[in-house]
């Protein structure tokens, strides 16, 4: 048995790419999505499809040019979903525009389009996963869409605080960055010698797969944003790992035995009082890292939305 096959014996897998081939050969249980690997999808030629069947979506429903761009990219979120989902069993997570992070109700517009896109083409929201950063407003939007029958995946989480306030909002998923704690953590010289057991970034997770578990949250964990196979196999018995193909591969390559690393306890405790906004704030003001790492994330999804919209706007 490879690494992969134990692997999947204590978490669910989730293919963190668009690519067809990958999630074929891999088989997850379900696959996730962001701007940048929409952009590096549409990018392919045999992907040349999408988009011109967005900009027809876009023509089609007129408006202004800043409509048409915004409509032709949620078709082609939309469109890559689906075929996605024709090889997965589960669910597919779609990204609301960067941008949006900071405004509650344009998220929950937003998510409700993109919801009723699917279903308007025969897949229900029982297999959609609206991913949103994982600010204060995305966090209370999620927690609106929920009463929908919408389910959120909180991504760029960087903090505990961020954690803490989507479980007590509760939040279907949230997938904090291992690999994007570690970078900054290597960028700043924090860490001097590296070794597997002290990264920040499975630290981070341990701490809120603990926190979770020992007061019987029920949002599901999805460590995310991996550098190595190392930082996969100490998290293994997360609810859920998204990694990408690459790792993918090496994990099936490899044959060294593991045991899991993450159990839950058998012991509960009530849950602490919720934080206030102005506690989540300032919680997660107090953590450098992620206030970086969540803005420069934000920022740069934005970015991969704006090259988007210029290849579609080349194309309307």
């Amino acid at each position: 048995m490879n690494q992969l096959e134990l692997l999947k014996k204590f978490t669910i897998i989730v293919a963190d790419t668009s690519e067809i081939n990958s999630i074929c050969k891999y088989k997850p249980q379900d696959a996730t999505t962001n701007p940048s690997l929409i952009l590096k999808a549409v990018e392919l030629k045999e992907n040349r499809k999408f988009l011109n069947k967005a900009v027809e979506y876009a023509k089609k429903n007129g408006g202004s040019k800043k409509n048409q761009l915004t409509n032709a990219s949620d078709k082609i979120l939309v469109d890559l979903g689906i075929e996605i989902l024709k090889y997965i069993p589960g669910y597919i997570s779609s990204e609301v525009d960067a941008r949006l992070s900071f405004n509650t109700e344009e998220c929950i517009l937003k998510a409700k389009k993109i919801i009723q896109m699917y279903e308007e083409q025969g897949i229900s929201r029982k297999r959609v996963l609206i991913k949103l950063a994982a600010t204060w407003e995305c966090i209370k939007a999620a927690e609106e869409l929920k009463k929908d029958n919408i389910f959120c995946n909180l991504t760029l989480l960087f903090s505990f605080a961020q954690a803490r306030a989507c479980a007590e909002s509760n939040v279907f998923l949230i997938s904090p960055f291992v690999g994007r704690i570690y970078d900054w953590y290597v960028s700043k010289n924090l860490i001097s010698t590296f070794s597997y057991n002290e990264d920040p970034g499975v630290t981070s997770v341990c701490k809120i797969y603990n926190f979770y578990k020992k007061h019987n949250y029920k949002t599901i964990i999805m460590g995310a944003s991996f550098r190595n196979i190392q930082q996969i196999l100490l998290l293994s018995g997360c609810d859920r790992l998204t990694i990408s193909p690459v790792l993918l591969k090496e994990l099936e390559l490899n044959n060294t035995v593991f045991n899991r690393k993450l159990i839950p306890p058998t012991i509960f405790l009530e849950p602490p009082r919720p934080l206030t906004e102005d506690e989540f704030r300032w919680e997660h003001n107090q953590d450098e890292m992620a206030v970086q790492k969540l803005s420069e994330g934000i920022r740069n999804f934005g970015k991969d939305q704006l090259l988007l919209e210029q290849i579609i706007s080349k194309l309307i």
